[in-house]
């Protein structure tokens, strides 16, 4: 029999599968009331149900347990069933064996989500079925289409190391930088996380600029200004403005782009290098690539008001995110107020810290990292907000021009129900009450 842990979306989306396929399974959540219960209950989905506190007991009769991403592999139900020697495997994987159309898979610390998306985008420029599934959104198990031409999957770190068995056409790793310390033992363990993507890819994509993975073996490569003969796909700054390269072919230019930010070149760089593996036409990636805007909370343009620019980047949960959005904004604005804070991670803030106290003129501090993160930053300005309506009420009174950049580096949970709501209440405010569609 099979076993479903946890109760959440992907748990949903497993128990639908298996109903499908007239699958027998038992279910099981650590929490007595789950969020979804009512949906499974609607949908008949709780014929062999267990909820509340982990027992060993649920894993009599089983032989293979699908595991929500959410669940750690510290908890002791994982522990039991490694014991046990079950075969344990994430959706990813049980998605892998049913796909019908090849897979390319994306991880990265930062980034991912955007490279999925513009792929997609890009797929479908190309006249391709592009399923875009995964991390990013929709769960991949309800992705599955007979028309399918290809999946493009965002994959995180969690779902990674629930996969043994996956085959990709291609793959990616965006970046890697210190992120869900708090879930592994080390820095090195999340690493290793990340780079369990490329054995799985028949088609193996290397970002050059990423130190971690500069030494790798791969079948392309893509770079930011790094002169290196390898690069199908590279960029270089020139003025204000970057060039993106087809080898020494000049195909377009950031002043052509919706989005911001030299990250966004090295997002384009990623997509571009593994359309093209897969045989997109690069007319039809950059017609693409020229008419995306990004995505919601990801350095998202929201207005102008009084002379001043409005941006959500509410997904930046990080430092290496808030430092990377900081420095776009950089590029365009000699003014910016940043509101920041939340629930910190364990990683190392020194670096933002050092750049919002040198390039920062106002600092407005929100959540639980207000006392610490105040003792920190340097900036002549630093200011506590306890609701995102005094967030903005007080950005938009000390603003000089410029722009309003909400980047909190930080966890959400202690405001907010998550980093989406965090990013629609600010647009909210911003807004004067007329909320944004997300």
């Amino acid at each position: 029999m099979k076993l479903i842990l946890g109760m959440g979306i992907t748990g949903l989306s497993v128990a639908r599968f298996f109903a499908n396929n007239k699958e027998i399974f038992r279910i099981a959540d650590s929490r007595k009331e789950p969020s979804l219960f009512q949906t499974f209950q609607k949908e008949n989905l709780l014929l062999d149900c267990c909820l509340g506190e982990w027992n060993e007991s649920i894993l009599d009769g089983i032989d293979e347990v699908i595991i929500s991403p959410g669940i750690a592999q510290s908890e002791r139900i994982v522990q039991w069933i490694r014991k046990r020697k079950i075969k344990l495997l994430s959706d990813i994987e049980l998605f892998g064996h049913h796909s019908n159309a090849p897979i390319i898979g994306i991880t990265g610390s930062n980034g991912k989500s955007t490279v999925t998306q513009l792929l997609g985008d890009m797929g479908i420029a190309s006249n391709l079925n592009a399923v875009v599934c995964g991390n990013i959104g929709s769960p991949v198990l309800e992705c599955i289409s007979d028309t399918a031409d290809l999946y493009i999957v965002e994959l995180s770190s969690y779902q990674l190391d629930y996969t043994s068995r996956l085959e990709l056409f291609a793959g990616v790793i965006t970046n890697i930088s210190p992120d869900h310390l708090d879930r592994y033992d080390n820095y090195e363990a999340y690493i290793a996380s990340k780079l369990s993507i490329y054995p799985y890819c028949k088609n193996v994509i290397i970002n050059l600029d990423e130190p971690l993975l500069s030494d790798l073996e791969g079948d392309s490569y893509f770079s930011l200004e790094k002169n290196d003969s390898n690069c199908v796909f590279s960029a270089r700054k020139m003025g204000s403005s970057y060039e993106v390269f087809y080898k020494e072919q000049l195909i377009i230019t950031s002043n052509e782009l919706l989005v911001v930010g030299r990250h966004n070149i090295e997002n384009l760089l990623a997509a571009l290098s593994l359309g093209f593996q897969f045989g997109m036409p690069i007319e039809r990636m950059i017609k693409a690539a020229k008419r995306f805007k990004g995505l919601p909370h990801r350095l998202e343009f929201i207005t102008s008001i009084n002379e001043v620019d409005f941006y959500n980047d509410s997904k930046s949960t990080n430092a290496i995110s808030t430092k990377s959005a900081i420095i776009s904004l950089l590029e365009k604005y000699s003014h910016l107020v940043l509101i920041l804070g939340g629930i910190a991670k364990q990683e190392d803030y020194s670096e933002l810290f050092a750049l919002i106290s040198e390039k920062i003129e106002t600092v407005v501090l929100i959540g639980e990292s207000t006392r610490i993160f105040s003792e920190e930053i340097a900036s002549p300005v630093v200011k506590n907000a306890r609701t995102m309506d005094e967030a903005v009420s007080l950005s938009k009174s000390l603003a000089k021009g410029g722009a309003i950049l909400l980047s909190p580096a930080c966890a959400s949970f202690d405001m907010f129900l998550d980093f989406n709501d965090r990013g629609d209440q600010f647009k909210y405010y911003v807004t004067g009450g007329n909320q944004l569609p997300s």
